[in-house]
């Protein structure tokens, strides 16, 4: 289909009857890579839409389908998070993007949010240019490490350790950690998967009433530290249903500390009948590097994480 430029649009909100059109667009996305999540959630989307969250569609005037879809949601009083964003190959050069991210940027900016943050994939080079074409910033990069569910996980080193679930335990090891700067003081925020958001002493005291808070302490010093943001099933290439125990961030002060916490996080994760694991760490050489060196699974592949400054945006 050849793009024509003086085709219209309509900015609307998406609706469920929309899910058809869709699906048509997105259920072939990165086919190689297992396919897109878009067509599994749009659903859930339309049952919360409108409570901290708006999806958006563009409508081409006088045609049948969709030309895009982006999504947006409220993390915090101030903070945003944009994703989902796709574009139907029939609209390709017709500006799209731009329109649906705009849409986005100011409805995040009249709901009171000072930031917006995405996620792109490090190989998705189109979704990284488009970020920075609509005036997403580079803010930081993680990885994820797998350490394998195990009940009786142990180093060598673990029976220095006492494993603590204190909040502020966990809370004193982040702040100020070369973790927390390289990622900005981001983690995994617990109530929207794949979204970062700014971490405080809240987010390790709701872990440790909801979830699990992990702290490592020695006789002279707070180690190590993560904290799980939730459970979750997921088909794997097989076609069995797993479920993973996910990790908002991992910190360490050495390898003899991340060997320590990687055997804390197994522990913890079979304690609730995880079968994989995926443990957020900074994309440092010394991070990757000490997660590799302690065997615990890391990802192929870092994640960005880029931000849109909302401040004086009508």
């Amino acid at each position: 289909m050849t793009p024509d430029p003086t085709r219209e649009f309509e900015l609307r909100g998406a609706r469920p009857e929309d899910r058809e059109a869709v699906v048509a667009f997105t259920e072939d996305t990165w086919p190689e890579r297992g396919g897109d999540y878009v067509p599994h959630v749009y659903e859930d989307w339309m049952e919360t839409e409108g409570k901290g969250q708006r999806t958006l569609v563009l409508d081409p005037v006088g045609s049948e389908g969709l030309a895009g879809i982006a999504q947006v949601t409220l993390l915090s009083g101030h903070e945003a998070w944009a994703q989902a964003m796709r574009v139907n190959p029939d609209y390709r050069g017709l500006g799209v993007s731009p329109r649906l991210t705009n849409g986005l940027f100011d409805w995040a900016a009249d709901s009171g949010a000072s930031v917006c943050r995405n996620m792109v994939f490090s190989w998705n080079e189109a979704g990284l240019g488009h970020s920075r074409s609509v005036g997403f910033e580079p803010v930081t990069e993680f990885r994820w490490a797998h350490p394998d569910p195990d009940p009786d996980a142990a180093v060598d080193e673990f029976e220095a350790f006492e494993v603590t679930g204190v909040p502020e335990a966990a809370w004193t090891r982040f702040q100020g950690s070369e973790a927390a700067g390289h990622l900005r003081g981001l983690t995994l925020d617990p109530g929207e998967s794949w979204a970062l958001s700014e971490c405080s002493i809240d987010r390790f005291r709701w872990a440790a009433e909801e979830t699990a808070s992990i702290a490592l302490v020695d006789d002279e010093r707070i180690r190590a530290c993560s904290y799980r943001t939730r459970e979750y099933e997921r088909e794997d290439e097989d076609g069995e249903v797993q479920t993973w125990a996910e990790y908002g961030v991992g910190v360490w002060t050495d390898l003899a500390a991340a060997r320590g916490l990687f055997a804390a996080v197994a522990r913890d994760a079979a304690s609730v009948g995880a079968d994989r694991t995926r443990v957020l760490i900074p994309e440092t050489p010394r991070h990757v590097t000490d997660a590799a060196y302690a065997r615990a699974g890391i990802g192929d592949e870092p994640d960005f994480v880029l931000a849109k400054d909302l401040a004086g945006r009508d």
